[in-house]
């Protein structure tokens, strides 16, 4: 069974902090204690968000981990490990030009692959199931991965003896040190094609366009990616094949903002529709809903639908839509709309100003005379 993505383990996105990692640790190791809890595979529930706080809290494990998902996790643990070095003799390789120590017949993980995919805005609010294509390496079905001619022989390389690796003798100051390298006749096959396939032309692989099937869960942001395990180039000498990340960009919606799973705008209000308050209907991602705007309602007012946001991509809550209101000023007006807003004038004063606008228009006049 194929290994969880930590930071869905562990609940966070993949920009979480370190605090934010740590706190939900904690909550899952209470959660999940053997010693406490009573929960069915708590054990194993325990184990596997240790493993996701013990890798995603060190931050070149964490780089490692985003970079090559869990293979790239396993690197670097104890030992010359956390170097990059797998043993002693590796640390010979390096002073002496050894290179290729590794068996190149050995089983090798293949690549991970990323592909871009640009959704709605929409889209990303309520997510989708949706189908692509990407180009993948596969074994040719001509010569079943050999990349040799049908009916063609396929001996062992004479050069190394079919173990695709070469002594290499050379002096150093500590002496004459023997290397181990990957056979340049056979490219570390231990085998010699005679006659290459015409299909694959020796490869053993071609390139096909593989339909995978996604689920973009409701809530993701843009620039978030969806990991699906197996499904990147496949594995060398039987290797499994690496994982697909899948680059999430989010259109920009010509009316509503994104602030994490809060969704923002901006309503236009008439200037008497902010005088004498109004009830209107106001667009959100879930369809219009009505808004009461009491009278005397200034530009820059701040509204809040609750619950009318963004779902939490994992699956904490629903985020809200916060309206910010502008007072449109009209331009141009008709002689008798001017005439009626003068007569509104002379009728109001100052005198018809609440307390809070009377300060603020009394200090503008004094600004105004240099009092």
């Amino acid at each position: 069974m194929s290994k969880r993505d930590y930071y869905d383990v562990l609940g966070v996105s993949q920009d979480a902090s370190k605090d934010e990692i740590k706190k939900a640790y904690r909550k899952l190791a209470r959660q999940y204690h053997p010693d406490v809890s009573e929960e069915e595979n708590a054990d194993e529930k325990f184990k596997e968000a240790k493993e996701a706080y013990e890798t995603l809290s060190d931050e070149q494990k964490r780089q490692q981990y985003d970079r090559f998902g869990h293979a790239g996790a396993q690197q670097g643990q104890g030992g010359f490990g956390a170097e990059g070095f797998g043993d002693f003799s590796d640390i010979f390789d390096m002073f002496f030009g050894g290179g290729g120590r590794r068996d190149p017949n050995a089983p090798r993980q293949g690549q991970d692959l990323q592909y871009t995919m640009e959704i709605d805005f929409e889209e990303a609010i309520f997510g989708k199931e949706t189908t692509i294509q990407i180009p993948k390496d596969e074994d040719c079905e001509t010569c079943d991965g050999s990349g040799a001619k049908p009916g063609s022989n396929v001996s062992t390389c004479s050069h190394c003896g079919g173990s695709g690796q070469m002594n290499v003798e050379q002096n150093t100051p500590f002496g004459r040190v023997v290397n181990r390298r990957v056979c340049q006749h056979c490219s570390g096959t231990g085998q010699f094609v005679e006659e290459k396939c015409s299909t694959c032309g020796g490869d053993g692989k071609v390139r096909k366009h593989q339909k995978i099937d996604i689920n973009i869960p409701g809530g993701i942001e843009d620039g978030q990616q969806i990991r699906v395990t197996s499904q990147g180039r496949a594995g060398v000498n039987g290797g499994p094949p690496g994982d697909l990340f899948v680059l999430v960009r989010v259109k920009r919606h010509e009316f509503f903002e994104r602030d994490g799973d809060d969704i923002l705008c901006e309503i236009p209000i008439t200037f008497t529709q902010a005088t004498l308050g109004d009830e209107l209907e106001v667009p959100t991602v879930h369809g219009r809903v009505k808004l009461k705007v009491p009278a005397g309602t200034q530009t820059g007012t701040h509204f809040r639908l609750k619950g009318k946001g963004a779902p939490n991509v994992h699956g904490y809550g629903q985020g809200d839509q916060h309206i910010l209101v502008k007072v449109m000023v009209p331009k141009n007006l008709s002689d008798r709309q001017k005439e009626l807003l003068r007569e509104f004038h002379e009728l109001s004063g100052e005198d018809s100003l609440d307390e809070q606008h009377d300060n603020l228009f009394t200090r503008f006049k004094r600004a105004f005379k240099g009092d």
